[in-house]
């Protein structure tokens, strides 16, 4: 038996992912009304149209976002964002800078490490936007020497924001380490491993899109 475990939010009109960038506008662009002079009586059909800014929600992060000449959303093999064997690792919950301890012992070649810090419970306050937890430097070169898949977390930014540097997706971006940001649910993930999924629309010249991640847990 399996179970999956939706670890995404729910993009919404409006909703505000991260200061700074606009949110979503979502309305219609065919109404069911409207689109009745189109069709056979009876016949109606919704189009949508939604407006928004690459980093909206829960989102994945390609090199290209960081780097120029790094992979764009198209060039992101599926194997390397969809069924990867995952791992989570736990933060305690008064951490903000986390470091490699985290991961000590921990297996991590090959597999979408996801850090469990419990910020996604302040999602749609403004407790979410101010001191978030993030990975440190060191914490990104050790995933990077370990040969982690892809690394996930629950908060706001993998980054410490407080300054203008990125150490975190310099270095993961740089390693072709896709990152997928303000993730969901960590807490109901179990500890052995799962497989996760994170797979954005295939766009050229794009470095980041929302994405429906979400576990698949063996029961």
């Amino acid at each position: 038996m399996k179970k999956l475990i939706d670890l995404s939010h729910t993009v919404e009109h409006g909703m505000l992912t991260y200061k700074g960038l606009p949110g979503p506008i979502i309305c219609d662009f065919l109404s069911r009304e409207a689109s009745k002079a189109h069709y056979a009586e009876g016949t109606t059909f919704h189009i949508g149209r939604i407006d928004m800014v690459a980093n909206t929600g829960t989102y994945l992060d390609a090199p290209f976002h960081r780097y120029a000449e790094g992979k764009d959303l198209s060039e992101l093999a599926l194997e390397a964002i969809a069924d990867v064997e995952g791992v989570v690792c736990r933060a305690d919950a008064t951490a903000r800078a986390i470091g490699p301890a985290l991961f000590s012992g921990v297996e991590v070649q090959g597999k979408a490490l996801l850090v469990h810090t419990g910020w996604a419970q302040h999602w749609g306050s403004e407790r979410y936007f101010e001191g978030h937890p993030f990975l440190t430097a060191e914490a990104a070169a050790w995933l990077q020497a370990a040969g982690a898949a892809l690394v996930g977390i629950d908060s706001l930014n993998i980054d410490d924001t407080s300054g203008g540097e990125r150490p975190v997706h310099s270095i993961l971006l740089g390693a072709d380490i896709p990152i997928v940001e303000h993730l969901c649910h960590l807490e109901q993930l179990p500890e052995a491993t799962f497989r996760f999924h994170a797979v954005p629309v295939k766009v050229k010249h794009f470095g980041t899109f929302p994405v429906r991640a979400y576990a698949v847990v063996e029961t």
